[in-house]
């Protein structure tokens, strides 16, 4: 069997090539003379290892193919299956060396000033007292030599490699010793209480403790990153706390009939009682927010709002009287009483008015939450979902059920909580003004007409008394109409889920406006709870009749609802006041209709009106679920482009990366860039099928075309190659394997999984790969003013360069724990996105060879 666990080829490495970071680097046994030579003849890497790199041999393609065709009958599907198992297990194993190699690195750089610091105690000098050192690096000697004796135990197993090698009993041996871990977390905080106050005692301590140095990977002896002492002591803690992970992605992959097993399982059960028994948490835990169910003004409206207070975000209750606007804030409950509201504040509708930012006045300052922090919490909502799902088939009892159903609960609360972006702000004559964020443009421009409307029937200020507005919050409970946020959880059993897939929407034409004027929609959808922009028409300019007759593709996540606002856009900022730091642009109408999946699920167009303040608005909508939206077909033909496998197009065009793929990148690095949502905004669907039909084709005129045309149409064509590829440019045989190692718990271990499988890619698909990620990334350092971050990218092109073929199976899943395919289908598009995100994230991966790295910044690709 072969002894390769990382392929060397892919880790040996010249002095310029130290972009690959803390991965590992054993193994390099690779003949330099025989690389030197496939360099020079353009040879793809081969693996000698029978099943772990793509590019081989014509013979053992043909062994591959062979043993493909073969793999219909159900035996020899289980044995494949089985195969990928172990090799997976090799990848998490490869990983966890790398892993131990870095650790114990960081424990060799805190030792390293251990024996100077001593010998100096002992003289009329001493930098630190003998008692001062032991404190400080307790018990750090004893876990160097546990991890050592670990490491070097591990390493000879995994270079005499077979599927039936056994490295349980090192594991298990590994766990018996956490009691030493647990001395160390016992004087955790002792020891950085100790080295704090010795740092500020003694400037010669302090400068050390600022410049520990550990080395960057084993064979990179002068390579070596600076760390500071609260660093590298946390390192132990931090160990401690992921040892079940790694432990849970070893026994994911290795089988229950493997010598392994038992021994795994015993030290996972060891280290789960050991954790479980630790003390203090070092982890702290998210305060859960839940709100649940619940004379003579009228209710008029009512919300849950998310109002910024002295920048932190507070979920409110917010009620609009016939009379006064009430924010209010629902109390916690204690067992059995009933819902109780507090009041945050009131203002008399007469003394309202909306604030306008003015030029020179800077708006107060939101802060934003990162896409990936929301994009996590939404893998979390999917999963706890899943788990639900899985309960309820198992018939489980119901204190699990209402258990996972508490953390949905959290988690869609928080989600909704951190989500709203756009500001509403309403200010007070008595001068004070309160800032809510709202994630739709539709519910605040609902709110203001609600207001204003009431306004004109109020004519003068007045003040509650205390007993009144006790009075007025304590009605509430009966008045409010919003008895619960928006949460999956507050849905009855029988209540639709929404619609998963795409929504075709064909935007043809307004009329009833009565002055000409420049005018263009936008469509929003709501998905997790909130709504989202999803698109944008062009301005039609000076007209009453607007007829766009553009045509857009939504991704629907659960959605239930579709908006259209109608807007006036103006081009003289002077016309009207900004309020809420918005645009000058004004709403001229808005309108909502209900996703029905009964009326949708024949696939047909169907045309709708929808009426607003005067104004209709004519659509045409078709929904396409998300089992036919993204199958990739087989590809049945050999000329053009699109549906065509990639490795045949840059054959016949003799490039490494596609010309389509070069003249979209070209011309939207030329003139888009810097256009807000390039990628995420759809482009008109009539110019994408045109530049698809001339790429086809291959119209000489096409760079002609372009340059006429909406960059967003340029970006929506790129988009379209690669989800109408017949394979998707990660391929089908790696696809499992990148949702497996996205899914490693140790970082180090996850970096080396990770490159491996990007590096073991055919070649045409690694250099368009590369080529993609690289313009991505430019556009990215553009996101000031386009909007797109790396994580905006991800979920663009995530499920789009990922997605596999119909006929491969979706995430890893356990047969006997079946989940809802919503759930599921969810939960792999975050894996893809992450995939993604992941390599966006990386500052720099390594090219297999210096000529592939210079095709990629080369113009005649």
């Amino acid at each position: 069997m072969s002894c390769l666990v990382v392929n060397p080829r892919l880790i040996c490495r010249g002095p310029g090539d130290a972009s690959f970071g803390t991965s590992p680097g054993y193994g390099c046994v690779a003949d330099r003379a025989e690389e030197q030579r496939r360099h020079q003849e353009g040879l793809p890497y081969i693996d000698d290892s029978p099943s772990s790199s793509p590019h081989l041999s014509s013979k053992g393609r043909g062994s591959r193919d062979a043993l493909a065709s073969g793999a219909l009958e159900s035996t020899k599907a289980g044995e494949l299956d089985l195969e990928k198992g172990l090799e997976m297990r090799k990848w998490v194993l490869s990983g966890i060396l790398a892993s131990e190699e870095t650790y114990l690195s960081h424990l060799e750089a805190l030792l390293l000033p251990m024996k100077p610091l001593k010998a100096a105690a002992t003289t009329s000098q001493p930098v630190l007292t003998s008692q001062q050192i032991e404190t400080i690096f307790f018990k750090v000697p004893e876990l160097y030599e546990i991890h050592k004796e670990f490491y070097d135990g591990l390493f000879p197993r995994v270079q005499q490699w077979s599927h039936q090698q056994r490295v349980g009993d090192l594991f298990q041996k590994l766990a018996s010793q956490l009691g030493v871990y647990r001395a160390f977390v016992d004087n955790y905080g002792v020891a950085m209480e100790t080295a704090e106050k010795c740092c500020q005692a003694n400037a010669q301590f302090a400068e050390i403790s600022e410049n520990l140095r550990a080395r960057s990977n084993k064979d990179a002896k002068d390579q070596t990153t600076k760390n500071s002492l609260e660093t590298l002591l946390y390192k132990p803690v931090d160990r401690v706390t992921r040892s079940t992970l790694v432990l849970h992605d070893l026994l994911k992959h290795t089988p229950c009939s493997h010598p392994d097993h038992p021994l795994l399982q015993d030290a996972l059960r060891i280290s789960q009682n050991f954790l479980s028994s630790i003390n203090e948490e070092i982890t702290p835990r998210r305060q859960s927010m839940t709100v649940k169910k619940g004379e003579h003004r009228q209710l008029l409206k009512d919300s849950f709002m998310v109002e910024l207070v002295e920048g932190a975000r507070k979920l409110r209750h917010v009620f609009l009287f016939t009379d006064l606007l009430l924010c209010t804030k629902l109390k916690k409950q204690s067992g059995g009483k009933t819902q109780q509201y507090d009041c945050k504040w009131y203002i008399p509708l007469t003394d309202l008015s909306f604030q306008t930012v003015d030029e020179s006045e800077a708006a107060p300052n939101i802060p934003l939450v990162l896409d990936e922090e929301l994009e996590a919490m939404k893998i979390k909502i999917s999963q706890i979902k899943s788990d639900i799902q899985r309960e309820k088939r198992a018939n489980k009892g119901s204190k699990a059920i209402e258990r996972l159903k508490k953390k949905l609960s959290e988690q869609e609360s928080l989600l909704l909580l951190m989500s709203p972006s756009m500001a509403f702000r309403v200010h007070s004559r008595n001068g004070k003004s309160y800032t809510f964020l709202i994630s739709s443009d539709y519910e605040r421009a609902e709110w203001r007409e609600n207001i204003r409307e009431q306004q004109k029937k109020c004519f003068k200020s007045f003040s509650l008394t205390s007993v009144e507005l006790q009075m007025l919050t304590n009605s509430c409970v009966k008045l409010q109409t919003v008895h619960c946020i928006p949460l999956t959880i507050n849905k009855e059993d029988d209540e639709s889920p929404g619609l998963c897939g795409f929504l075709n929407v064909i935007v043809h034409s307004a009329t009833g406006f009565k002055q000409s004027s420049n005018l263009y929609c936008t469509l929003e959808v709501d998905s997790f709870g909130y709504f989202v922009n999803k698109a944008k028409t062009r301005v039609y300019r000076d007209t009453a009749e607007p007829n766009w007759n553009e045509e857009f593709e939504i991704e629907l996540e659960g959605s239930q609802t579709l908006r259209i606002l109608c807007y006036e856009k103006c081009y003289n900022k002077t016309k009207i006041a900004k309020e809420d730091g918005e645009t000058t642009d004004r709403i001229m109408g808005k309108g909502q209709v209900q996703l029905d999946p009964q009326a949708l699920q024949d696939r047909d167009w169907q045309r709708t009106v929808i009426a607003m303040n005067g104004i209709e608005v004519k659509l045409s909508v078709k929904f396409t679920s998300r089992e036919f939206s993204l199958k990739r077909m087989p590809s049945r033909k050999q000329t053009g482009v699109f549906g065509v496998k990639i490795a045949v197009v840059t054959k016949r065009e003799r490039s490494k990366v596609p010309y389509i793929v070069r003249q979209c990148v070209e011309e939207i690095e030329r003139r888009g860039m810097e256009e807000v949502g390039i990628y995420r905004v759809s482009g008109v669907a009539t110019d994408i099928q045109a530049l698809k039909a001339a790429f086809d084709v291959n119209n000489k005129d096409v760079s002609v075309m372009m340059s006429e045309m909406d960059v967003n149409a340029i970006a929506g064509t790129l988009k379209l190659y690669f989800r109408e590829l017949p394979e998707p440019l990660f391929t089908d045989e790696f696809y499992p394997n990148f949702a497996e190692g996205i899914a490693l718990s140790d970082p180090v271990a996850k970096e080396s999984c990770m490159l491996n499988l990007l590096l073991s890619l055919p070649e045409a698909n690694l250099l368009t790969f590369l080529f993609l990620l690289d313009h991505l990334k430019r556009v990215a350092e553009k996101e000031t003013v386009n909007k797109m971050s790396l994580h905006n990218l991800a979920t663009v092109f995530g499920p789009t360069l990922l997605r596999p073929s119909e006929k491969e199976s979706k995430l890893p899943a356990n047969p006997s724990q079946p989940i809802s395919m919503t759930d599921s289908w969810s939960l792999e598009v975050m894996s893809q996105v992450q995939v993604l995100l992941y390599f966006l994230q990386l500052e720099a991966i390594p090219a297999p060879d210096s000529k592939r790295q210079s095709i990629l910044f080369s113009t005649e690709v």
